[in-house]
Formats: C-alpha cells, sequence, structure tokens
C-alpha cells in the first residue's frame, strides 16, 4: 500500500491522491469511463478508495470487459428471440439495420442499470 501525503488548504489536511499512469495497460473504453465519471460524481468513497488502493485502473478495465461481453450475449440472445438474422438481412437490410440498432440500444440499458450505474 502506497504512502499518503497530505497538503493543508485552510484548517483542513488533504490528501494528495494523483491517478497512477498504468491506464495504458488497461483497455478503458466507453464504459469504463461513463463508469468513472459516475462514482467520480455519485460515489465519491468508492472513487477515492480506488485511487488511495491504485486499482482504479484495474476497475474500470474490469466493468468494460464485463459491459462488452454482457452486450454481446444480450444481442445474441435478443436477435434469437425476436428472429433477427441473416435470412432478414438479405431479405430486407434496413429493417434488420433498424432491428439490430434496438436490439443494442435495449442491451446498453440493460447494462447500465446492471453493471455501470449501481
Amino acid at each position: 500500500m502506497k504512502e499518503i501525503t497530505y497538503h493543508k488548504e485552510g484548517d483542513y489536511l488533504i490528501p494528495d491522491l494523483i491517478m497512477d499512469n498504468s491506464c495504458e495497460n488497461y483497455n478503458i473504453g466507453k464504459y469504463g469511463r461513463l463508469r468513472l465519471n459516475y462514482i467520480k460524481n455519485y460515489k465519491r468513497g468508492l472513487y477515492t478508495e480506488l485511487m488511495i488502493n491504485g486499482t482504479l485502473s484495474k476497475h474500470l478495465s474490469d466493468i468494460e470487459n464485463t459491459a462488452n461481453e454482457r452486450i454481446g450475449l444480450i444481442v445474441k440472445q435478443l436477435a434469437k428471440s425476436e428472429n433477427v438474422n441473416e435470412d432478414l438481412k438479405s431479405i430486407n437490410q434496413l429493417a434488420w439495420v433498424q432491428a439490430m440498432n434496438n436490439i443494442k440500444n435495449r442491451a446498453e440499458e440493460i447494462v447500465y442499470n446492471e453493471i455501470i450505474y449501481i
């Protein structure tokens, strides 16, 4: 565990928290950035704990990977249950694109509620 240093602002000691540059080793995309924004604004305790422990980058990378896997699974399941397949794509490409966009949007909404914004 890292030693925490402080600086004084008025009568208060404020911890010097610096995000490590190990983000380069992790894949932090759309869902990781959404999670970062959420915990910065609404889960300050968790954000501070992850910063102090140096595990913020790993947490965001895990969220990114989990969200992508979950969205892929949900899209496949919904496409299969709604009969959105290659046959529809060859018959009516525009209807297939509309259906797949609808399915992806619903899958993302599910992931937002299950993984990102909790």
